[in-house]
């Protein structure tokens, strides 16, 4: 059976689309969050803000910070805070290998996406570089050619 790495078959609750206009992502990892169960009801409710979402490695354990979850309105004084710091569950040689990538400059790790594996709630972070304007001109005017090639297509079709 020919499986994937990273190919998940769960629903999508976010996705940081503009990390991918900010980013070149080189590896991608998949993660688990530890989340109370209030925020797990919010991210069941696909209410959650992905921009800015970054991880950094503090003592040996990878966190994320800027990923925000807003607060469950029937939770009372058992609430979450929505934008506090929440741990990734990550292998080892994972944390390590962000650990060593963050020391360079110009990387980042960056959460691209919250979806669910089973009834497990997993995070893609991607690690890689920040692009240069001229890089993000360059694949926006590429966008927009595949889109009147596209457009060119159809009124021929």
């Amino acid at each position: 059976m020919n499986q994937r790495k990273n190919q998940h078959d769960g629903k999508v609750i976010a996705s940081n689309r503009k990390a991918f206009h900010d980013y070149e992502f080189d590896e991608r990892f998949e993660a688990g969050l530890q989340l109370t169960g209030s925020e797990v009801k919010m991210l069941r409710a696909g209410k959650c803000t992905l921009t800015g979402a970054h991880v950094r490695v503090v003592s040996g354990e990878a966190w994320v910070f800027g990923l925000t979850i807003p607060e469950y309105p029937w939770s009372h004084q058992f609430n979450h805070e929505p934008a506090r710091q929440r741990k990734l569950l990550l292998h080892g040689k994972e944390i390590f290998k962000i650990e060593e990538r963050l020391k360079s400059k110009g990387s980042a790790a960056v959460i691209l996406k919250l979806y669910f594996k089973g009834s497990l709630i997993k995070a893609e972070v991607g690690l890689g570089t920040g692009k240069k304007l001229y890089d993000k001109r360059h694949d926006l005017k590429e966008k927009d050619d595949k889109r009147e090639i596209a457009r060119a297509a159809r009124r021929l079709a």
